[in-house]
């Protein structure tokens, strides 16, 4: 089951903001803005270390797990799931970005119809190359994909023990997903839905994913074990490399030669030279960090502390914590799209006991 929580910095529904400039070629930008960029005095005379998000939040659904963006269409894609098994409660959810309200919502198919069990969905991220979503199902050991333009579930692929994350290589048409308890990293054809590469890695658990659009080469968590699991197309053996105590999430420098590490046990922030294969720095976040993401214009990492219900900003080349946005209890997951941060809480917090997704847009 995917872990991870947090508490809420601002409450209220607080726009986007809209004069953030995009980066020269960046699409991503989720206020719907156009990508030119636009510079002012004023923002010549703001540096990154100056500038501190804007950030609102709204209560969304219940069981919120992780989010992911889509830059072809301009949404953010959420799964829920609420229960033990048998899970009755879950949702694929299509939200707008700015204003943090859903517009769709697709229901698993039923996997048992004498209790009403559904096919679970918990991990996410989007294939915009062919305009699908990728969903891990933890409860079924399985992976799925859905249409992003209609919801319809396209398929269910098997044999994937405790899925609990996926990440797609757009560039060379792979879905990678991690088997919690077999010690799996699996691979699957974007386009066929054929499972392509296996790599089992024994006494793993495979947790957390990444990888390196320009190599294909793809990186896992292993929670079990304090390090990375490397899986090369130009190798048929996995390279393993230290990291901090109880990696849960991963993600890259912007150059690829980076790993960060976000070590649930230590309450840590490893930065891991890929290269050398070796931890350069250990920045302390907070209590039961669960997962991270990398700002793409900033290249600071945001990353969301369960136990201590904060999502630190890390400026991981000085090797500090810059800001630290407090938030509801339980957050779960922050992912990015362009300049602007997503997460989700299990809080519980609000109506019906809705968890709560946070924007959070940084202008430099």
């Amino acid at each position: 089951m995917i872990k991870g929580m947090l508490p809420v910095l601002a409450v209220g529904l607080i726009p986007l903001v809209a004069g953030c400039a995009a980066e020269s070629g960046d699409s991503t930008d989720p206020s719907g803005s156009s990508s030119a960029a636009v510079t002012t005095s004023a923002d010549v005379a703001v540096t990154a270390a100056d500038a501190a998000p804007e950030v609102g939040s709204s209560p969304l659904a219940a069981g919120l797990y992780q989010s992911a963006y889509s830059a072809r269409n301009r949404v953010l894609w959420v799964t829920s799931a609420v229960g033990r098994p048998p899970v009755k409660t879950s949702a694929l959810y299509k939200v707008n970005p700015r204003t943090r309200e859903i517009v769709a919502t697709y229901v698993p198919p039923v996997t048992d119809t004498a209790t009403g069990a559904l096919e679970a969905v918990y991990g996410v991220a989007v294939d915009d190359e062919h305009n699908n979503v990728w969903v891990t199902n933890t409860r079924n050991n399985s992976v799925a994909v859905y249409n992003q333009k209609t919801g319809e579930h396209l398929a269910s692929l098997p044999g994937v023990a405790h899925a609990r994350e996926v990440v797609v290589d757009e560039l060379h048409n792979v879905a990678w997903a991690t088997g919690v308890t077999d010690g799996t990293i699996v691979g699957f054809d974007t386009r066929t839905f054929a499972e392509k590469r296996r790599v089992t890695v024994q006494g793993a658990n495979p947790a957390g994913l990444a990888v390196n659009k320009w190599t294909g080469t793809v990186y896992a968590t292993d929670l079990k074990n304090a390090q990375i699991i490397e899986v090369s197309p130009r190798s048929e053996t996995p390279r393993l490399i230290p990291t901090g105590a109880g990696p849960i999430s991963i993600d890259l420098s912007r150059d690829g030669r980076t790993a960060y590490t976000a070590d649930q046990t230590a309450g840590t922030l490893s930065v891991v030279d890929l290269r050398q294969g070796k931890v350069t720095k250990t920045i302390p976040t907070g209590t039961g960090a669960l997962s991270l993401a990398t700002n793409p214009r900033t290249g600071d990492v945001l990353v969301v502390n369960r136990g201590s219900a904060t999502v630190s900003v890390v400026d991981v080349d000085e090797g500090v914590v810059r800001e630290t946005i407090t938030t509801n209890a339980n957050p779960n997951h922050v992912t990015f799209g362009g300049g602007t941060a997503f997460i989700v809480d299990k809080s519980a917090a609000g109506a019906d006991r809705k968890d709560t997704l946070y924007t959070a847009t940084f202008c430099h």
